[in-house]
């Protein structure tokens, strides 16, 4: 029986020529797979269909999206999901309707075939649950320690310069993933050194804070328990 803890949202054409695929080639694989598939037009809600859309890929643990025929509505969402940051597994019937700009997202062709669908996303639903379990498991602590505060005074203005260490622990029993990157969000007023190097910064992404500063860590991975320490000026 699927665990109702895990739900796969599944975007595609309600068309009728689209029915197998969806319930014998992706419900059925879910169902014994132990995840709950559903589309929205087999739902009970009271807001609007964009709204559920909207609030089903928000809760949905991942996606599986159906982009044969290159449907309008589908890639708007496929869109939206991708801006959310969820795990979206594109399906296809033929490598054309996946376009260039999305090759690069994880995407399984099953050339029509119920059969060939049903095996690709069995193994397609045990790495994404095998991924989401993992991330269950780590457990990564940060703390940031200002140190040897000194202030310096100009004519037109004061400046206080200090090192900031930030220490990185991996308390999970399991390797880390790569560390793509570490930013530090600031005002504009801000500048963050490493190793006498003035940090690559942009304009933030998040609101109420308007820099972001890109820093480096000499271990890209953590083993089980292991710590590293990034200092900063």
């Amino acid at each position: 029986m699927p665990d109702e803890s895990l739900f796969a949202f599944v975007l595609m054409p309600f068309s009728d020529d689209f029915q197998d695929i969806y319930k014998l080639g992706i419900k059925a694989v879910a169902f014994e797979k132990g995840v709950i598939a559903e589309r929205v037009d087999e739902q009970f809600y009271t807001e609007s269909i964009l709204e559920r859309i909207y609030r089903q890929i928000d809760t949905a643990d991942f996606i599986i999206a159906d982009m044969t025929g290159r449907n309008p509505n589908v890639f708007y969402e496929v869109g939206y999901a991708h801006a959310k940051g969820k795990v979206c597994t594109l399906i296809t019937k033929t490598a054309d309707d996946i376009p260039f700009d999305l090759k690069h997202h994880r995407h399984l062709i099953y050339n029509g075939s119920i059969t060939d669908l049903n095996r690709l996303l069995s193994e397609e639903i045990d790495w994404i649950k095998a991924s989401l379990e993992l991330q269950k498991t780590k457990t990564f602590e940060i703390n940031v320690r200002p140190q040897n505060e000194i202030l310096k005074k100009y004519d037109t203005r004061d400046t206080g310069n200090f090192d900031l260490l930030i220490d990185i622990h991996n308390h999970s029993n399991v390797r880390s993933p790569e560390i793509d990157a570490i930013y530090m969000y600031t005002s504009d007023r801000w500048q963050i050194e490493q190793d006498g190097k003035m940090c690559p910064s942009t304009a933030s992404d998040r609101p109420l804070v308007t820099k972001r500063h890109m820093l480096t860590s000499q271990a890209t991975r953590l083993a089980p328990g292991a710590w590293t320490q990034i200092k900063c000026t």
